[in-house]
């Protein structure tokens, strides 16, 4: 890991490019069960121009995930990963496969879960045991382009406080184990509560305070990589990029777009503000306490609770702070081009009111794969 080298990266960045990353799972299209056919499926990807260079394994045997590269804007972006999504799907089609995007699978046992045999993967099998075999989840991932190190990590910290938000507008998991878990998105339970360097990031304030933490984990083992850095923000080394890794995956294409509009507009929009008050504007970030009291309220209750305003002291509608947050980010999407259409419920508030309805967990999931196929791909999935 070079630090050195990470902060020039950040200093030679460009502002405001955008990168998608969508995690699907492979399914059996007959049971619906995950299929462990990510080697299979990947080979097949090295003989399309396009996947070739986009499609990626994440840990385990029924995941793949699409990359759109960098786009230079976010229409930029989402063209480029809309032709992965469609040579994606196609080609699952072809292999007699079916994908599906929730950030949990209903039902299935991670006892079952085989992890990918690559070098990369298999250290973390041994250095993290079960944590690493439960992890059967599913997230989208947003990358925004931001010029400068210390500012990068200024719009680290200062989007912490956004991170129950988006969550809760994310909010697609509320199934595990075969049944209903009560919470809107267990797959943050998973992975956000159980992997090590995850979750909300405590505040750095500049690039000096992170390298020197970061260089302490690497000179005590901690890490090898700053990919073992699992933080739901984080600095992107590579790339020069603000990573958000909160939300769960999302069931329609259209919202996947949108949400990831959002999540470009609220880093666009925390650096525009921070140029303009710096790093105590309206008082500085909120602490870790107040962001995990409303990660509790997100992964709980979703888009349909109420979370804290700190700085007034009262409760909120999570929808009207999604709307406050559409507001001012209003100044960023104009300039770069956003438009924001998120849906009145989320995916875990649809599966939970088909339930509720009447419908099985096995009628639920088969919804969902087929409204997965239409709306990423137009392909129609066959009953």
């Amino acid at each position: 890991m070079d630090l050195d080298g990470a902060r020039e990266t950040f200093e030679a960045s460009t502002d405001f490019t955008i990168g998608l990353e969508e995690e699907f799972a492979i399914l059996d299209p007959g049971s619906l069960d995950l299929a462990h056919r990510f080697e299979d499926l990947y080979a097949a990807c090295q003989r399309d121009e396009v996947l070739a260079e986009s499609a990626a394994g994440e840990l385990i045997a029924a995941e793949i995930e699409i990359r759109s590269g960098r786009g230079e804007s976010f229409a930029d972006a989402v063209a480029r990963q809309g032709e992965r999504r469609r040579r994606l799907f196609a080609l699952v089609a072809e292999m007699g496969l079916a994908l599906g995007a929730t950030g949990t699978h209903p039902w299935a046992n991670y006892l079952d879960q085989r992890i990918i045999d690559t070098e990369h993967y298999n250290r973390l099998r041994q250095e993290l045991g079960w944590v690493a075999q439960r992890n059967n989840t599913w997230s989208l991932h947003v990358h925004v382009g931001i010029r400068g190190a210390d500012r990068a990590i200024a719009v680290c910290d200062w989007m912490r406080e956004l991170l129950p938000l988006l969550l809760a507008v994310s909010a697609n998991s509320p199934f595990l184990d075969g049944r209903d878990t009560g919470l809107h998105s267990v797959r943050s339970e998973i992975f956000t509560r159980t992997f090590p360097r995850c979750g909300v990031p405590s505040r750095f304030h500049d690039w000096a305070t992170y390298s020197d933490f970061v260089d302490l984990l690497l000179r005590t083992d901690s890490v090898v990589e700053s990919t073992q850095l699992w933080w739901s923000v984080r600095p992107h080394h590579s790339f020069g990029t603000v990573e958000v890794r909160i939300c769960d995956a999302q069931t329609r294409g259209e919202e996947a777009t949108g949400l990831a509009g959002l999540i470009a507009a609220c880093v666009a929009q925390t650096a525009l503000d921070y140029d303009e008050q710096g790093y105590d504007g309206g008082g500085g970030p909120l602490g870790d306490r107040e962001i995990e009291e409303n990660l509790w309220r997100a992964i709980r209750y979703g888009a349909a609770g109420k979370m804290i305003d700190f700085r007034r002291g009262v409760e909120v509608e999570t929808r009207a702070l999604l709307d406050s947050v559409l507001a001012w980010t209003e100044p960023a999407r104009s300039q770069l081009g956003i438009e924001v259409e998120l849906p009145a419920r989320n995916g875990a508030e649809r599966m939970r009111e088909a339930l509720r309805g009447g419908a099985s967990l096995d009628e639920i999931q088969r919804q969902a794969v087929a409204e997965t196929a239409r709306t990423y791909a137009g392909v129609e999935q066959p009953a």
